[in-house]
């Protein structure tokens, strides 16, 4: 009887760490998708905010026109106007921050836009 409750809690805990360690994939892709949206979105709101004023924001709460989702990606980077153009940094993904390292962008993403400085790579 003890060996088969014994048995019996060994297969939990290995269906346990199984879960565990599937939620913690399940979260780290999640985070990187979250954090790519967030940055992706928060980049075309400053570039329009340009296009229709001429300059870059001082501060991000200064977009305009934004919706209810915009603002879950504006919270969740940190913005620094610069003398020419921006730095851009993602500091929170889904529910943690994304791994930076992989989330990189190939030389004709960054054409044309005003992002001088990131914590995301280029390829």
């Amino acid at each position: 009887m003890k060996l088969k409750l014994l048995s019996m809690m060994l297969i939990a805990a290995t269906l346990l760490a199984g879960c565990q360690e599937n939620f913690k994939k399940i979260q780290d892709q999640a985070n990187q998708q979250f954090g790519d949206q967030h940055f992706k979105t928060t980049i075309s709101l400053i570039e329009m905010y340009k296009l229709r004023h001429g300059y870059y924001p001082s501060a991000l709460d200064s977009l305009e026109f934004t919706g209810d989702w915009d603002q879950l990606a504006i919270k969740s980077v940190e913005y620094k106007k610069l003398d020419e153009g921006y730095e851009l940094n993602v500091t929170n993904g889904w529910i943690g921050k994304p791994d930076s390292l992989k989330l990189q962008y190939p030389d004709t993403f960054w054409k044309g836009l005003g992002i001088k400085r990131s914590n995301l790579m280029r390829k």
